[in-house]
């Protein structure tokens, strides 16, 4: 199983993300190093622009991801994936996540019940279009970006 280590801190403002957007799906990025494992160092919230059906989708500006690139260059991070929520969901990847995914990013998911956030899981696309479940490690400290 691959694993990706990320912050109390990170895991509580994605927590709180989501919680802040229910009852529609939040979104956002995260940055940071991998070798032997991904090491989340930093988030970034961004704007579900999705115009309908905003509880069961989510929609990330083009121009969002422009500037996540640019950021990550100039930090010398790498653009290691995306969070988003599951309003009233499991924390599973639907056929429409995996219909958007790339192989190579890792996808956070939220599931959020009555308002509260209840399960975190992390995932990555294999090789044949299917999503591997990474194991998630906590870490004593993370930055959020704004």
């Amino acid at each position: 199983m691959m694993k990706i280590k990320l912050a109390k801190q990170a895991l509580d403002e994605i927590r709180s993300h989501a919680e802040e957007d229910y009852p529609n799906e939040c979104c956002g990025f995260f940055f940071g190093s991998e070798k032997n494992f991904r090491k989340m160092t930093h988030i970034k919230r961004v704007k579900n622009i999705q115009s309908e059906n905003r509880k069961r989708r989510f929609r990330i500006d083009p121009d969002e991801y422009r500037r996540a690139e640019r950021f990550a260059d100039q930090h010398e991070l790498d653009f290691l994936g995306i969070y988003h929520s599951h309003p009233e969901h499991p924390a599973i990847p639907s056929e429409h996540d995996r219909s958007v995914a790339l192989p190579f990013f890792s996808y956070i998911i939220v599931s959020v019940t009555g308002g509260k956030s209840v399960r975190v899981r992390s995932w990555r696309l294999n090789e044949s279009q299917q999503f591997d479940e990474e194991e998630l490690e906590e870490l004593p400290e993370i930055e959020k970006v704004s």
